[in-house]
């Protein structure tokens, strides 16, 4: 009989694998660059969002998007996806350039964040993240997931 934390390791692990699939990389490097994208994505969400997003993400998600967090510290505001991109590898240390590699591979990897989280998150939830980024940024991410959900 599953207990309830074997539930939670496999919502976990099914975004996780999703995420694998989509950026066809080895889980290791797939869950350096979500735990990157997560947190870049807090540290420009209010609180109050935050806790929105956190209530939405698999109980294994949860963890990683609040570790090391410092709640009510907000990065500034970027305008430019070459900010967010530079956030981010700055957010996976020593391993940025092997992860995220050039932009255009980083560009392809961050999409893949998006369009999982698409998948898991509400419509009305993935609009309020976009709302918090200038023009360039909300049209990377929501061009990132095409039109409807990720299909399993």
């Amino acid at each position: 009989m599953a207990t309830e934390f074997d539930k939670y390791a496999q919502k976990g692990n099914e975004f996780l694998s999703l995420l694998e699939n989509d950026l066809k990389v080895p889980s290791d490097k797939a869950f350096r660059i979500l735990k990157s994208v997560l947190h870049t994505l807090r540290n420009h969400l209010e609180f109050e969002e935050s806790l929105k997003v956190i209530a939405q993400l698999p109980m294994a998600l949860k963890g990683i998007y609040v570790d090391q967090w410092t709640p009510g510290q907000r990065s500034p505001r970027m305008h430019h996806v070459k900010q967010l991109l530079d956030e981010i590898r700055e957010s996976d240390k020593s391993l940025a350039a092997y992860d995220f590699g050039d932009d255009e591979t980083a560009k392809s990897s961050v999409r893949a964040v998006f369009r999982t989280l698409n998948y898991f998150l509400s419509d009305g939830e993935f609009e309020d993240i976009t709302a918090v980024f200038a023009t360039e940024i909300k049209e990377f991410i929501t061009g990132s997931i095409g039109h409807g959900r990720m299909a399993l």
